[in-house]
This record gives structure tokens, C-alpha cells and sequence, in this order.
């Protein structure tokens, strides 16, 4: 059993206040128009991505989902750079080009959030086999939720994994909804885990509101696949308290004693009674934590609203590796290839940028 040290278990839990404030802020920053697009929440869901990333080390990667500002902060992202990202600043990860959706950090193996359902799949497949071919020892842990285990790229990068043994832990974070549809409208099974035994690997259940079962679930299927004994499916049951995004109340589709009876196992006060009871520490320690978290994110704030916004002649920079334009027709200086520009301007015969 995977039990956590005292440092452990005070960094997840300030890693999942963290998460929680970051997205009150956003949520904060998008009611008053600070930023465009939509933006959907990871608050309640935060034990999932902190106990699994905590089995992780820095060289291992992630994929995360439309929903992964908890993921990118589990795996050790920068607030002020993901907020100054989600606001569409130029200081982001993306230069602000990405916003909510799409923040990438390759430094510490984050292969990017995705807008796709279930676009992270078959990354995550790709780099868990990257691993096996290259022995480079990496495992990758690849989050989605419940909707997700009913596209076809799920069976198929399970299929693909589970032939090969690849070290991929497949996480589904099985929050009861697929959008506004629940779980049982959309599934005929009650456990997504079940589904492993079809693909030949482990299935885990965990209790996805408790940070320290997800780690303890999570540790053993990443050194499971660390010895090459292939990857596992780890369906933790959780609950988002928002609705699908930031513009959806949710009430529709769920009831308030639903959302209610979650509310109370909220995995936050469950850890900090963890650490309380324990002795791991004191009231006034949990305090002075949740003060550090709070003023963190004010500063992640303040300067992600005080950077620019990417100019627009920056619109087509980053598209391509290894190419610049000309700048004639207009088109600037940077970042695609200039109307009228030749063969030599643009990279080949067909106008196809060198890679």
C-alpha cells in the first residue's frame, strides 16, 4: 500500500486548495467579462488529478481533457502563466493563443489539455508506446471522463495498449455527467472499470473525492506499469459542483439534493480533517496554508490582467517549425507564408512549410 509522508500529504493538499481557488477565480475573472471563450470548472474533482499525479514523477507525462486546469496544476503548472493563458495574455503558456483548453507545459510532461472528447487518448497511447520502444522508463497517465468511454478512440487506444503493455494508466474521472447527460442515459453498465477486462488489463475503483485512496489506486497501477506488466483502467467516482462550463447553472439536469449530498464529501475538508486528526498538522498550519494558496492566486491575477494581449500581427506565429514569412502582400513579418510569396518563401513546390 502507497502510504504518503507527512510532506506528501501537506503538498496535496495544498495542491488541491490550489486548484479550488484558481478555478473560483476564473470563475471570478469570466462573470465580469475579463475573458472571452468558455471556461468549464474542475472545482469538487480536485483529489482525482492531485492523488494521481502524486504517484507520477516529473518525467512522466499526462494528457488532460477540456476540463484540465486541476491536471496542469497537479503536474506542477504555473498559476500565474495558466491564468495569464486562460485570460488570453501573451505571459501564458500559449502566449495566449490556447486559452482554457489547451495549456501545454512539455517541461513537466503536460501534452496539453484538449477540446476534443477524448482527443487525449490516443496521445497518451502514442507516448506510453514512445516509452516502451525508447525504455526510457516513463508512465502516462491520461484523464478523461465518463462521456469519453463511449467514443471509439477509447476502445481503441485501450485495445492498442492493452495488446502491447504499454505503461499507461487511463484515468476516468466519472463524474456522473457527460455534459447534461447522466451517466445512466448514456451507459448500460454502472462501472466504466469493468470495461478493463475486455482490453486484458487491471480495472481500479476509487473514491474519487478521497485524495488518498486515488493515490494509494493510483501508485500501485503506475508501478505496475514501471515493471511492464501493462496499463490499467482507474475509474474514480467524483462529482463536479458547477455545470458543464461557467454559463451552465447546471439545475436543469440535477437536483439540489444531489448536488448537496456531494458538497459534503467534498474532498477538501476530508483531507484537512485527515491531516488534523493525524497530527500531520494544526489548525493554525491548515490556516496559514490556505492564506499562502489565496494570495497566490491574487498575484497569478493581478499579473496575468496586467500582461498584453498578444498583438495581431502574432496570429500566425508558432503555427510551424522552422518557417518564417517574407512579409510582402502585408502580411507582416512573421508566422505564415506572405500572399504571392514563391517556392523558396514558403518551403517546397507546393507551398508547404519546412518542417
Amino acid at each position: 500500500m502507497a502510504v504518503p509522508d507527512n510532506k506528501l500529504q501537506i503538498e496535496m493538499l495544498r495542491k488541491m486548495m490550489l486548484i479550488r481557488a484558481f478555478e473560483e477565480k476564473i470563475k471570478y475573472l469570466f462573470t465580469r467579462g475579463a475573458m472571452a471563450g468558455f471556461s468549464h470548472l474542475y472545482d469538487g474533482q480536485e483529489a482525482v488529478a492531485v492523488g494521481g499525479c502524486a504517484a507520477l514523477t516529473r518525467d512522466d507525462y499526462i494528457t488532460s481533457t477540456h476540463r484540465g486546469h486541476g491536471h496542469c496544476i497537479a503536474k506542477g503548472g504555473d498559476v500565474a502563466k495558466m491564468m495569464a493563458e486562460v485570460l488570453g495574455r501573451r505571459t501564458g503558456y500559449c502566449k495566449g493563443k490556447g486559452g482554457s483548453m489547451h495549456i501545454f507545459d512539455a517541461s513537466l510532461g503536460i501534452l496539453g489539455a484538449n477540446g476534443i472528447v477524448a482527443g487525449g487518448l490516443p496521445m497518451g497511447t502514442g507516448a506510453g508506446l514512445k516509452a516502451k520502444l525508447t525504455g526510457s522508463g516513463q508512465v502516462t497517465m491520461c484523464f478523461f471522463g465518463d462521456g469519453t468511454t463511449n467514443q471509439g478512440t477509447f476502445h481503441e487506444s485501450l485495445n492498442m495498449a492493452g495488446l502491447w503493455r504499454l505503461p499507461v494508466v487511463y484515468v476516468c474521472e466519472n463524474n456522473g455527467y457527460g455534459i447534461s447527460v447522466s451517466q445512466a442515459r448514456h451507459q448500460a453498465i454502472r462501472d466504466v472499470a469493468v470495461r478493463a477486462e475486455g482490453y486484458g488489463m487491471v480495472g481500479a475503483i476509487a473514491d474519487g473525492n478521497d485524495v488518498l485512496d486515488v493515490y494509494e489506486k493510483a501508485s500501485a497501477a503506475v508501478e505496475r506499469a514501471r515493471r511492464g506488466e501493462g496499463p490499467t483502467l482507474l475509474e474514480c467516482k467524483t462529482y463536479r459542483y458547477g455545470g458543464h462550463h461557467v454559463g451552465d447553472p447546471g439545475t436543469l439536469y440535477r437536483s439540489n439534493e444531489e448536488v448537496a449530498a456531494w458538497r459534503a464529501k467534498d474532498p477538501i475538508p476530508r483531507m484537512i480533517a485527515h491531516v488534523l486528526d493525524s497530527g500531520v498538522m494544526t489548525r493554525a498550519e491548515v490556516d496559514t496554508l490556505k492564506a499562502e494558496v489565496d494570495a497566490e492566486i491574487e498575484a497569478a491575477a493581478a499579473y496575468s490582467l496586467e500582461s498584453p494581449l498578444p498583438e495581431p500581427e502574432e496570429a500566425l506565429d508558432d503555427l510551424f517549425i522552422g518557417f518564417r514569412a517574407t512579409g510582402r502582400e502585408g502580411r507582416g513579418a512573421r508566422g505564415g507564408c506572405a500572399a504571392g510569396a514563391g517556392r523558396a518563401e514558403c518551403g517546397g513546390a507546393e507551398g508547404r512549410p519546412r518542417a
